[in-house]
């Protein structure tokens, strides 16, 4: 048998049974589940200076440990000195085990690490079920080597669940471990 994360696992044995109970579904298919977690970073220097931008992916792939791809200008404004298809930000999308084990060292490693840390707030849902948080360090992840990295960035997180209401994934990420605010 193959490797599976805990919180996969976690999901399997408990979590749909609770959430089957709660909201009353009549198949477990009815039962929402976290599909990718996406990473994104935005260098808002990077017109400046290119080796931002390498940077930011070197860090978010070690972060993520998936390889991260460099996010590129759309159109060009001039007033920010941005042209199209120049290097602005990083981005990455986590699914399946590499999620689940991302998502495992966010809450018992990274989170606990910000200063003053009291919850996250409840209130960033979309509407349809999908959860987005900013980081403002970078430096909260363990693998990020303080002495090498040229300056502190933040990133977002968000959390695509396949849940029709804000409540269910409400319910679906603090199950999961998310430390939320109004607990």
């Amino acid at each position: 048998m193959d490797y599976q994360p805990t919180l996969k696992t976690k999901y399997r044995e408990e979590i749909v049974s609770q959430l089957m109970e709660k909201f009353n579904y009549k198949s477990v298919m009815q039962v929402p589940k976290l599909t990718k977690i996406c990473l994104s970073q935005g260098v808002g220097l990077a017109t400046s200076d290119k080796k931002l931008v390498d940077n930011a992916v070197n860090e978010m792939t070690i972060i993520a440990g998936q390889k991260a791809v460099k996010t590129v200008a759309r159109k060009s404004i001039s007033n920010f000195k941005l042209r199209e298809d120049m290097p602005i930000g990083a981005r990455v999308t986590l699914r399946n085990n590499e999620m689940y084990e991302f998502l495992y060292k966010l809450i018992a490693i990274a989170l606990p690490r910000v200063r003053d840390f009291r919850g996250i707030n409840d209130k960033s849902f979309d509407g349809r079920g999908n959860y987005s948080m900013g980081i403002t360090e970078q430096i909260i992840f363990p693998e990020i080597d303080l002495d090498k990295i040229p300056r502190i960035t933040g990133m977002d997180i968000t959390f695509v669940t396949t849940a029709q209401k804000d409540e269910e994934a409400l319910e679906l990420l603090k199950l999961l471990g998310l430390p939320f605010k109004n607990q």
